[in-house]
């Protein structure tokens, strides 16, 4: 393997190909997780040979059993026409690198991943309860552009969870009030307000040009019309739900797991989910699945550790309990079963309402230890709607 003890200026300016990035100072701290196996050959290097001949020397001192530094560093590499490549990440200016160092110093992210998160598009199904915190986190991360669609304004019932608003904005628009806010934190990100229902007409057009949606409609409807059309158009959904103390959250991407339809064939009888306006919610509750929104969605945009894909995770904030249930395709399912794969094209396929007919017995108040074995009847209690009046 290639290491490349450098610091993290030299490295934004360019590495040789397939290079582990350690800088010298934090070897003694991250050895052994970029060199898990001592019997794999390490080639270290530096700028001039000198920083890569301490490196080296520690790294046998570890029990390396073959380590070699290379001599003259990357001045001699370059030197001799060898291969060499500068990162997506050198195009950072020295604003955004101070901004996003923390980015920077994690290998997982680093001047790529940032440069990734720089030209990502997110659009948030609302800027409430769930829409607020991941917006802000978000664009603290540095989403290049967030897409947010209300219709709603600013009430101040809403201030108890809905962070991106403030008591003088009552009465505005919920959009204009969230594009301030992302404005004041972090004035790069590009903010595209939909003030605008969304619906059959339009959810085509709003999602398309967008790498990820986050659903934090309180709508059934709603939900149903972004995730028939996100399943023809190949975008994961990013959803979470919350009632009271509870909230729910999963990501659906019908290239790997089930869709909402799969989860819910049908929405439930109004009696059984109130909106928070009758049950209430504990205002961190919809903070804290957002945030975790907000999570997932990074791990799409940078393409790391396993998102919520076929599982659904169940938050308990009395008890302060987390549960994880896995979850299946529905081959029936009309929007990504079988029969809708092979005849859907993202051309022809219209948007689809909810069901208008709910299901004839009433879901239970307590979710299973484990899934089901057959899919689509997964005996949950109905997804509240998320807080966002």
């Amino acid at each position: 393997m290639l290491l490349d003890v450098r610091e993290p200026r030299e490295w934004d300016a360019g590495r040789i190909p397939g290079a582990v990035h350690v800088p010298l100072g934090s070897l003694p701290t991250r050895a052994h997780d970029a060199i898990p196996d001592p019997a794999v050959p390490v080639l270290v290097y530096c700028a001039h040979g000198i920083r890569s001949l301490q490196a080296a020397r520690y790294l046998q001192a570890l029990g390396c059993d073959d380590v070699r530094s290379i001599a003259g560093g990357t001045e001699a590499w370059r030197a001799s026409g060898l291969a060499w490549e500068a990162p997506a990440g050198s195009r950072l200016t020295a604003e955004q690198s101070r901004r996003y160092s923390r980015h920077l110093l994690m290998p997982e992210v680093g001047p790529e991943g940032q440069a990734r998160l720089l030209d990502a598009r997110v659009l948030l199904v609302g800027a409430g309860g769930l829409g607020s915190p991941a917006a802000l986190y978000l664009a603290a991360a540095g989403v290049g552009t967030l897409g947010i669609v209300d219709f709603d304004v600013v009430d101040v019932s809403n201030l108890q969870r809905q962070v991106l608003h403030t008591t003088d904005r009552v009465g505005l628009p919920k959009v204009e009030s969230a594009r301030a806010t992302i404005g004041a934190l972090n004035p790069e990100v590009r903010v595209i307000a939909h003030d605008e229902m969304l619906g059959p007409g339009n959810v085509a057009a709003l999602i398309a040009d967008y790498d990820v949606v986050i659903d934090g409609t309180d709508s059934f409807e709603t939900r149903y019309i972004v995730n028939d059309a996100a399943v023809r158009l190949g975008i994961p959904v990013v959803h979470a739900s919350v009632y009271r103390f509870e909230g729910q959250l999963t990501v659906f991407d019908a290239a790997d797991g089930p869709c909402y339809r799969c989860l819910y064939p049908s929405p439930p009888p109004p009696e059984l989910a109130p909106p928070c306006s009758v049950a209430g919610v504990l205002g961190v509750v919809p903070g804290i699945m957002g945030l975790l929104q907000a999570n997932e969605t990074l791990k799409l945009l940078l393409g790391i550790g396993q998102p919520l894909v076929g599982r659904l995770l169940l938050f308990d904030a009395l008890e302060t309990t987390f549960e994880e249930l896995m979850l299946r395709r529905d081959p029936a399912c009309p929007a990504c079963g079988d029969v809708a794969r092979s005849l859907a094209t993202p051309e022809s396929a219209p948007a689809t309402a909810a069901p208008t007919t709910a299901p004839a017995t009433a879901a239970p108040t307590t979710a299973p230890t484990a899934a089901p074995a057959t899919a689509g009847t997964f005996d949950l209690p109905w997804p509240a709607g998320p807080d966002r009046r």
